[in-house]
């Protein structure tokens, strides 16, 4: 009994430890585009995923907001039907597909493989300019 109650506590460690890797290595990444964007200025954020505005309280010169009209870009993961003239950055391929003529860009997994793209129409559209570091991920079309 004592070794199955010691098995099953490594298994909830080792899960708990791949978990927080995979939120530090997608914090990352969230970090690299907003300074990319942005640089170091102080954002506000809107994103509609709890567990996602939490990866985003977490980096440096962000803050969140409810309201999406009082953000500096808006972060969307699930939501079809935001009207808003704001920057929007998108979580799936379907919502990029959604927000094609809209979205600066996206970051999701297809296939198992992370996916960073920038859409070059919206960024100018939206009087961003992305630094020499992720200019390889923009697209001219989608």
């Amino acid at each position: 009994m004592k070794k199955l109650l010691l098995v099953l506590f490594l298994m909830i460690n080792i899960n708990l430890m791949a978990s927080n890797h995979y939120v530090t290595a997608e914090e990352k990444i969230y970090t690299s585009v907003l300074q990319a964007l942005y640089g170091n200025k102080n954002l506000k954020i809107w994103c509609d995923d709890k567990m996602k505005s939490d990866i985003f309280s977490h980096i440096a010169h962000v803050s969140l907001t409810k309201n999406p009209q009082n953000a500096d870009i808006l972060f969307i993961f699930h939501s079809f039907d935001i009207v808003s003239k704001k920057p929007k950055f998108v979580g799936s391929y379907a919502l990029l597909k959604h927000y094609r003529s809209e979205a600066i860009g996206g970051f999701y997994w297809q296939k198992g493989r992370p996916n960073l793209l920038f859409l070059r129409a919206n960024l100018s559209k939206a009087h961003l300019m992305l630094s020499k570091a992720l200019q390889k991920y923009i697209e001219d079309s989608f």
